[in-house]
């Protein structure tokens, strides 16, 4: 009989009577089991953990960049307003009755990270480090004829704040963060950032925009902002107008040089030498015994290269005789063994960026892999050990060595 005065049937079905001998009423329980869980995670769980972790890792940088800055606003703009009158308590004076719970709520945070010693940082040490971003966001739009004189548009401020909002939710729960809302954060952030005044400062940036975790992590991969496994992958990131358009100067070396040559129209280039752009091109000399090497490498037919690396340096000297200035678009040949290819864009100033890639025995130039190299002579500097140049400068100064020894074409 159970507590409810119920009578419980046995637990073995094989009992005798069966089924049929449990009386009405009774309360059917489930035989004994033994009880267990599988805690190993396999290689796909293991996959789709790392998958969300990085996803919310480049999220969070984002996010964290968007709130420094917003609080450094807020703070620059109403601390000299409330300050001289409510001292410390300036940030509650700004936030007013509307926003009492929950500044009274960062005041109370404060005091317990206080006590149990939770501000590692003094600068920390204040009521405006611990209110969130839509907290930090209703300060601005609170007090917007502050902030106007700044700002032009209050609603692309708060439409870049609503983009972000979804992720905001999403890393603080530690939710799945789907690609497409990452990608929507990552635009937001950065628009955001570029409305408040924090852009990169890097001119390169506008060609190639420099990523959060980029411009926070970038030191350990050297200057290496890209990697790609083949030509074709990179040209959707970068299409030859984004990398080539606008230039200043041009530097490329390679066998047949097609990746500007074929994928940058000979009026563009027209139109950039013309605009001012200085262009340097270093082609492997088609009769030269490393073509017929390469060739044989390929398995291409006798000749087939290097009538093709003919009529790339054919077609360049039709741009060349379409300029005014024609000593402002050098062609050059090379007879050593092509050990890569490089196109240099801006390499002299600091707003380079370079795509570089290495010859395999086996695969044509479009089918190896692509490295994309940000110049302007930054630093890598790594704890403990001194600083080093990147890989841009080691490019460009082999293209300069290999430049001295090479020969124009007229």
């Amino acid at each position: 009989m159970g507590s409810g005065g119920l009578e419980l049937p046995p637990g073995d079905p094989g009992h005798d009577g069966g089924s049929a001998g449990v009386p009405p009423g009774a309360v059917s329980l489930a035989r004994p089991m033994e009880i267990g869980a599988e805690l190993d995670w396999d290689a796909d769980a293991w996959n789709e953990v790392r998958t969300r972790a990085q996803r919310a890792g480049r999220a969070y940088i984002w996010l964290n960049l968007v709130e420094q800055r917003l609080r450094a606003v807020v703070a620059a703009v109403l601390r000299p307003i409330y300050e001289p009158v409510h001292a410390d308590d300036w940030v509650v004076a700004a936030a007013g009755p509307a926003g009492q719970e929950w500044v009274q709520r960062a005041v109370a945070v404060r005091e317990v990270s206080r006590r149990k010693g939770y501000l590692l940082d003094p600068a920390d040490d204040n009521v405006l480090s611990f209110l969130t971003l839509p907290q930090l966001r209703e300060l601005m739009v609170q007090h917007w004829p502050c902030f106007e004189p700044y700002y032009d548009d209050r609603r692309d401020v708060e439409l870049a704040l609503d983009e972000l909002e979804v992720t905001r939710n999403v890393v603080s729960r530690n939710r799945a963060l789907s690609e497409a809302v990452l990608a929507q954060a990552e635009r937001a952030s950065s628009r955001l950032l570029n409305i408040l005044g924090a852009g990169s400062g890097a001119p390169s940036a506008d060609r190639l925009p420099v990523d959060a975790v980029e411009d926070l992590v970038g030191d350990r991969y050297a200057d290496v902002i890209g990697v790609h496994p083949d030509r074709v992958r990179l040209q959707r990131q970068i299409p030859a107008e984004d990398l080539f358009g606008g230039a200043r100067r041009l530097d490329a070396i390679g066998i047949g040089l097609n990746l500007l040559v074929q994928n940058f129209s000979g009026r563009r280039l027209v139109r950039l030498a013309e605009s001012g752009c200085r262009v340097r091109l270093l082609f492997l000399n088609p009769a030269s015994s490393a073509v017929k090497r390469r060739e044989r490498e390929l398995g291409l037919k006798k000749g087939e290269l290097s009538r093709a690396v003919e009529t790339n340096i054919l077609h360049m000297r039709r741009v060349r005789a379409r300029l005014r200035d024609p000593g402002a678009f050098e062609i050059h040949v090379f007879d050593e063994t092509p050990r890569f290819m490089a196109c240099l864009v801006d390499g002299d100033g600091a707003d380079g960026l370079a795509v570089v890639q290495s010859y395999l025995r086996r695969a044509r130039g479009m089918e190896a892999p692509v490295l994309v190299l940000r110049g302007g002579g930054r630093a890598v500097v790594r704890h403990g050990q001194d600083s080093e140049h990147g890989l841009f400068e080691t490019y460009r100064d082999e293209f300069e060595s290999v430049w001295g020894d090479s020969r124009p074409v007229s």
